[in-house]
């Protein structure tokens, strides 16, 4: 992943150089192949590159188009050759950011509809003195911008942002709400000040204001409708095929992660066959396993080895359970932008690392997104709600019969699970178990926050849509939350690719009847079917999946001396987050071994370790912080955006 970064003084005073370069050396980590810069006045944009294709060594940034506009682009085109035929007038030059350049010289805003992959960029109007950025529409690739009266400065990466201005900052509670509950909203930092470009818009910046606008929606309406199973396999696997190919376009070596599960078993067997048999795209592609014996269900190191058997290759490996065995420091060994790993979490980043590095790999294939979108989480209760709406009780009644033999529960807890996804969630906070509220979590931001009903998987305003869809759409949302908030890598560069999260195979699966994807006893049943002869039988058929929840209990458990220091005043407590005395009971009941939401927990313990750090380096005062209400800025209202207090990540997704 390539850095860009700039820097507009709305009063036309030059830019500071020395600034320029600070931000500059801040990322050269993440962009180790050189630099280069646009300045012009009160303008400045910085391009560091990462190359990991042979195009992107030919790319000059910043790009001056034809007409004058300056690009920076990070990102992979998946599209090109579809591109350049649209845009018969490109002969010259064929990188990325040249064919995105002609699209949008063609197309204005509307060529980012058209663009596929992984991307962010940046485009800077002399002549309208208008900046604007854009992002992928599941907000893979970042641009993070802070917006004053007086100037903008934006970057790929959090950091400079922050480290740079040498201002402090107020924390956002609807960030820190969503932090508790499953992931913030794609579009916020937890920095009132500091907003990031959400997934599928483009923010347009132009005297001195802002407005968002969205350019990819979701189709609620779209439906794909076969005569056969048959049928949903072929097109599937066409889908899948291409979408392992386009990830697979790199001039270094690829490494692809490998637990042995059937999310990631697929993409390295997939990757293997189109090497074979359509020549390489890439140098080799190797393997890299986790595993961690002493986890439950913790056998991963049984079925990986398979795949290294059918490929002929012995890949790398890293237990898990070793990096546990020292207590880790809980605090933060360099600044962290975000919350983040505690303990053995960053261990694992450095055996990681020194992987990178050994085998000079830039590209990693990751299997994020099958569980999500495969039908790889065996919960009903969308479907049979879809029955319900339907009236279709026929097949209501014999679906309860078979899920309730799967499952092993009563069918009329089923069903009353399926009818709590057709109550409005200001109810079904109440009727469903995943919306319940820790008891260490303070009431007062609990309430002022809505907590329960974040905590719920789909929010309120999708209208009459079928609960399948909902589910879907909230399921693209979530996973654009969660992408938004992953952070470079700072001991190796490298470029992770999903080959699950490809905008034409998401839209696929999306339009698809639930059914193909989740049966009575079927889990990823259209992936199961249409993998058969690519992937061992014995991956296909695996029923159980490795699920790392010991080693951070067990990190904490080492740590204990220290988190008891740490509560007895912790920041997170003053600020109005958790009740100082139920988060000690709820750590008290951990190590003793009793129930508690580890993962929850687990994020209350980084949270507060995170406000320390950010406290250590003077970028908040949590004596004098005010109450959290997202400052609004100088927004404008648009179509999709009003301003940011009153965002809605799904505002507009739906046409």
């Amino acid at each position: 992943m390539s850095v860009q970064a700039g820097i507009w003084n709305f009063d036309g005073r030059p830019v500071d150089c020395k600034l320029l370069a600070t931000f500059s050396e801040t990322l050269k980590q993440q962009g180790p192949d050189g630099e280069s810069c646009f300045v012009n006045g009160s303008v400045a944009l910085l391009y560091r590159p990462f190359h990991t294709t042979i195009e992107s060594r030919l790319e000059k940034q910043p790009y001056r188009s034809p007409l004058s506009y300056v690009f920076t682009w990070d990102g992979r085109l998946d599209n090109r050759d579809e591109l350049i035929i649209k845009l018969h007038n490109i002969t010259d030059d064929l990188s990325d950011v040249a064919i995105v350049a002609a699209a949008f010289e063609r197309w204005g805003t509307d060529c980012f509809q058209h663009l596929i992959g992984d991307w962010a960029v940046s485009i800077w109007k002399p002549l309208e003195r208008e900046l604007l950025f854009a992002c992928d529409y599941m907000c893979i690739r970042h641009i993070f911008y802070y917006l004053k009266e007086d100037r903008i400065s934006w970057s790929t990466d959090l950091t400079p942002l922050i480290l740079l201005v040498g201002e402090k900052f107020h924390i956002d509670d609807d960030y820190i709400a969503g932090y508790f509950a499953n992931d913030p909203g794609a579009h916020l930092t937890p920095y009132r000040e500091i907003h990031q470009v959400p997934p599928g818009q483009f923010v347009r910046i132009r005297n001195g204001m802002a407005q968002v606008e969205r350019f990819w929606r979701f189709k609620p309406k779209s439906c794909i409708s076969y005569k056969s199973d048959a049928e949903y396999e072929e097109h599937f696997g066409q889908l899948f095929r291409e979408s392992v190919r386009r990830r697979l376009r790199s001039d270094s070596p690829i490494l692809a992660e490998l637990s042995g599960g059937l999310d990631s078993s697929s993409i390295v067997c997939m990757a293997d066959d189109i090497i074979a048999k359509e020549g390489t795209l890439t140098p080799h592609l190797d393997t890299l396993s986790y595993y961690d014996n002493t986890e439950p269900n913790g056998d991963d190191s049984i079925y990986f080895p398979k795949i290294e058997e059918k490929r002929g290759r012995v890949g790398f490996h890293i237990d898990a359970s070793k990096l546990g065995l020292a207590p880790a420091p809980l605090e933060y060994s360099d600044f962290a932008p975000l919350p983040g790993h505690l303990g053995s979490g960053r261990q694992l980043e450095a055996e990681r690392a020194n992987v990178i590095r050994s085998g000079r790999y830039r590209a990693v294939l990751s299997g994020i997104g099958g569980d999500e979108f495969m039908g790889g989480v065996p919960n009903p209760s969308a479907q049979l709600a879809d029955l319900i709406v339907r009236l279709r009780i026929s097949t209501l009644a014999k679906q309860l019969i078979a899920w309730s033999l799967v499952k092993k529960r009563p069918w009329p807890h089923l069903l009353w699970q399926a009818l709590s996804h057709l109550a409005p969630p200001v109810l079904a906070q109440y009727m469903i178990k995943q919306a319940k509220v820790e008891a260490w979590i303070a009431k007062g931001f609990a309430k002022r926050t809505r907590l329960a009903i974040r905590q719920l998987d789909v929010e309120e305003h999708f209208g009459l849509w079928l609960p399948t869809r909902r589910s879907y759409i909230g399921g693209v949302l979530m996973m654009a939350n969660k992408l938004a908030k992953t952070t470079a890598q700072r001991l190796a560069p490298e470029e992770v690719r999903y080959p699950y999260l490809d905008q034409n195979l998401i839209q696929f699966l999306l339009s698809i009847p639930a059914i193909q994807l989740l049966r009575p006893g079927e889990r990823r049943s259209l992936m199961r079917r249409a993998l058969v002869g690519i992937v061992p039988e014995e991956i296909l058929s695996r029923r159980t999946k490795q699920v790392g929840v010991r080693t951070p209990v067990v990190a904490l458990g080492k740590n204990w001396e220290t988190l008891q220091i740490v509560f007895r005043s912790p920041l997170s407590s003053s600020l109005g987050y958790v009740d100082q005395i139920k988060v000690a009971e709820a750590l008290q009941a951990a190590q003793a071994g009793q129930s508690v939401h580890t993962v929850r927990l687990l994020r209350t313990v980084s949270l507060e370790i995170w406000l320390r750090d950010l406290a250590s380096h003077h970028l908040i005062d949590p004596e004098t912080a005010p109450p959290s209400t997202r400052s609004r800025g100088p927004y404008r209202r648009t179509r999709d955006h009003k301003r940011p207090v009153s965002f809605t990540p799904t505002q507009g997704m739906l046409e």
